[in-house]
């Protein structure tokens, strides 16, 4: 809260009236498919780990399961090759569904709940590198950052959109006969600016539509997530 309180005042200071303004939360990417038959599980945590108010949890559809005979509708090469780059990152020689990835580096299979809450508690008892508060300006999302740490490298502003829920009967593939609701389902992931810290971070960005914003800060190569808010 010490953060959050002291990014009020600076944001204040320079005459910025937020909007919504929080504490850093851990994100938690779930690379998922309706055509896989181990995700259901792996859904249904991330819809637990969506009403936690700690947490940014992100449903990333990928799209190599669809040959096995049913499409799914929210799939995206884009999330594929995100998944690609952590596999990247972590010198990892495949990737699969259902996998959680917590706050940009830390990977495990996303059915497995002990593991998942363990990262995100670590996650939680970090110390903030950055403050950063968001303004909702009609279509546009002011981004506003101070690194608490000085020059932090060569790191990525992302703004992610997302539905908070659809329901899908799936009629074909492995999970054929099964109607399943699905959470916070990413529908666009931009990258919006570079930023290395060095000097207070001050970027709008368009965000149009009325589902909930997320921005990230994170490092270049699919690194560490140091910073993420979100207006819903």
């Amino acid at each position: 809260m010490r953060h959050f309180l002291t990014a009020l005042a600076f944001w204040g200071a320079i005459g910025v009236a937020p909007v919504a303004a929080q504490d850093n939360k851990v994100v938690v990417e779930l690379y998922t498919s309706q055509g896989c038959s181990s995700c259901p599980p792996a859904d249904a945590l991330l819809h637990d780990l969506a009403g936690r108010s700690d947490v940014i949890a992100l449903a990333l559809h990928v799209d190599y399961w669809d040959y096995l005979g049913w499409k799914d509708n929210f799939g995206s090469p884009n999330f594929t090759a995100r998944q690609h780059g952590y596999a990247r990152a972590a010198h990892a020689t495949t990737v699969y569904t259902p996998q959680m990835v917590i706050g940009g580096k830390d990977h495990v299979i996303g059915s497995k709940a002990m593991e998942v809450m363990d990262y995100v508690a670590q996650h939680r008892s970090a110390a903030d590198q950055i403050a950063m508060t968001l303004t909702r300006n009609g279509d546009e999302v002011q981004i506003n950052a101070r690194s608490n740490a000085g020059p932090l490298g060569d790191l990525i502003v992302q703004v992610v959109r997302y539905t908070s829920e659809e329901t899908v009967a799936i009629t074909r593939g492995e999970n054929a006969g099964k109607t399943i609701s699905y959470n916070n389902i990413v529908h666009m992931w931009d990258e919006v600016g570079h930023w290395d810290g060095s000097r207070p971070l001050a970027i709008t960005a368009p965000a149009k539509g009325s589902d909930p914003i997320v921005v990230i800060i994170q490092a270049d190569r699919h690194g560490p997530i140091l910073a993420a808010a979100e207006i819903r």
